[in-house]
C-alpha cells in the first residue's frame, strides 16, 4: 500500500497528493527534509495517507 502527503494550503481546500513512498517511514523522512520548501510554496498543512486512508493530519508545517 503505497503512503503520500495530501497538501493542505491555508487559503483554499486539500490540494494536490505528493510522489508515492514505499513506507510510513520513508513518507516521514521525506517530509522532515523537504517541509520548508512545502511551506515556501505556500503548504500550510500536510495529512499522511495510506492509499486513500487519512493515518495522522492535518499536521501544521509553521514552526511554533
Amino acid at each position: 500500500m503505497p503512503w503520500s502527503w495530501r497538501y493542505e494550503p491555508a487559503t483554499s481546500p486539500a490540494g494536490p497528493v505528493s510522489q508515492e513512498f514505499p513506507t510510513q517511514s520513508d513518507a516521514e523522512t521525506w517530509i522532515g527534509e523537504t517541509w520548508r520548501e512545502l511551506l515556501d510554496g505556500g503548504v500550510d498543512s500536510v495529512s499522511l495517507l495510506e492509499d486513500d486512508h487519512v493515518v495522522y493530519g492535518p499536521m501544521g508545517l509553521r514552526p511554533e
